[in-house]
């Protein structure tokens, strides 16, 4: 529950008449303790008028009915730190209770830019936590010294598989000896979702991949031959998503793409940016523009929605670096999700049949931070015998939300609850998405409700249809 005085604080506000919405942006004051949020404040082009349509498009204000924790409860919150009438750590529990799933900038029709305002409190809340209790040390190692290095990545993601499928993992973990000893533990065990085995990925791959492998295929009519793209191979995607980078190499190459992965790219900062680590999301972006600048203008390609709605953000976050700006710039605007990269050409039509029926499942930083809806369902429909199945609320949350779902695991099961009822209801022998996180979590949904469904990205689906 959000401390007392938070909600008196939002419902007091709200039920005054929102004053702050008729403020004209310079009201907003130095806000000294909260410099991002202020910033982003001034910076801001539209205001909350309070319509209220962000509230059915909120995944905790369904679950909680609170307005404190609706998208215009928030930004009130955000608006008195940025004000400097509230402390920062008076609204931290509602800056990390929210999902940063951005469903309410597709529904608001102000065009407000949440996230502006979240993640600038965000970082304004990690620096006042690091004034208060020092740098985090798990935090620290998780952002600095596991996700940047794909081999440590990889261990990890080995161990967890083998204590999954040897069995010690129960004995141990939720239903075992974690429990007696650290029962808020076990019940994070318990919500881990079911890794699949590692592999790497690049083995499998490099008959398709231009670096040392066979040129690529003939281009389809309309395809520049060979075109040479850029593949981001990230950090989880590197680790744990293997398959999805090797189907995402075979579906470009076989339609005239040649595939090159910089040896020097890095994670893309994203957990980061959201962890409120501004800096060392700086610094990740800079490795990546320069380890991508190698490649000329080749188009990246990105198989993880959320690395690639970071990508295209790098122009902003680096925007006040002189040396970095434009560069940025640039880098950003050459980034491509598969999905929408492959809709764009004039496509090799697949034609082995892949008899399934198939739900797709946006990712929030597909649909609503790059805005792309329809280009991962016209591929869908282009597979041979694939019959594309409607999906209840395909645009909301599954709960994933990077680390939320082990921040908040019982919101996270909550909202993950309501999507499998959707799912059951769909009839789907498949579910596709797009984002790491959320085929984690959809996998962990299946296997807690007993749905006999695959979990997939849609590019492993349209590789699944060449021959």
């Amino acid at each position: 529950m959000p401390p007392a005085a938070t909600v008196a604080a939002t419902a007091a506000v709200i039920a005054a008449g929102s004053a702050a919405a008729a403020a004209p942006h310079a009201a907003a004051g130095p806000g000294a303790a909260a410099p991002h949020l202020a910033r982003a404040w001034r910076e801001a082009q539209s205001l909350c008028i309070k319509c209220g349509f962000c509230l059915p498009a909120c995944p905790t204000y369904r679950q909680t009915g609170h307005e404190v924790s609706s998208p215009r409860g928030r930004l009130e919150l955000m608006y008195r730190a940025a004000q400097g009438r509230l402390a920062v750590v008076d609204i931290r529990h509602e800056l990390w209770f929210c999902l940063g799933c951005l469903a309410c900038e597709t529904a608001c029709p102000s065009g407000i830019r949440f996230h502006d305002m979240l993640e600038a409190a965000r970082v304004d809340d990690a620096a006042d936590h690091r004034r208060r209790n020092g740098a985090p040390l798990l935090k620290r190692f998780l952002l600095n010294k596991l996700l940047v290095v794909p081999g440590r990545l990889r261990a990890v993601a080995w161990g967890l598989y083998l204590l999954r499928v040897s069995g010690l993992g129960a004995l141990l973990g939720g239903r075992g000896l974690l429990r007696l000893l650290a029962p808020r533990l076990a019940r994070l065990e318990r919500r881990t979702p079911p890794l699949p085995a590692p592999r790497r990925w690049r083995r499998a791959a490099r008959a398709w991949l231009a670096d040392g492998g066979p040129a690529a295929a003939p281009a389809p009519a309309g395809v520049p031959a060979p075109l040479s793209v850029a593949l981001l191979s990230g950090c989880v995607m590197e680790a744990v998503f293997g398959r999805v980078h090797a189907a995402t190499a075979k579906v470009l190459h076989a339609n005239g793409c040649a595939v090159h992965v910089p040896a020097r790219q890095v994670c893309c900062g994203a957990l980061h940016h959201h962890a409120g680590e501004e800096a060392d999301a700086r610094t990740l972006a800079r490795r990546n523009v320069e380890a991508f600048e190698a490649l000329g203008e080749a188009p990246i390609v990105v198989d993880s929605a959320g690395c690639g709605a970071m990508l295209k953000a790098y122009g902003t976050l680096l925007r006040d670096e002189p040396e970095w700006a434009e560069r940025a710039r640039r880098f950003s605007a050459r980034v491509r999700d598969v999905c929408e990269f492959l809709d764009g050409l004039p496509l090799r039509p697949p034609t082995r049949p892949v008899p399934l029926r198939v739900a797709y499942d946006d990712p929030c930083h597909l649909l609503h931070a790059q805005g792309i809806r329809e280009a991962p369902r016209r591929l869908l429909a282009r597979v041979p015998g694939l019959e594309l199945v409607p999906l209840a609320e395909a645009e909301m949350c599954c709960g994933s939300a990077g680390s939320y779902s082990l921040q908040h695991p019982d919101m996270s099961a909550r909202i993950l609850a309501r999507k499998m009822g959707h799912v059951r209801a769909s009839g789907a022998q498949v579910v596709a998405t797009g984002n790491p996180g959320c085929l984690l979590q959809l996998a962990l949904g299946a296997r807690e409700a007993r749905l006999p469904v695959r979990i997939a990205h849609p590019v492993e689906l349209l590789a699944d249809a060449y021959e």
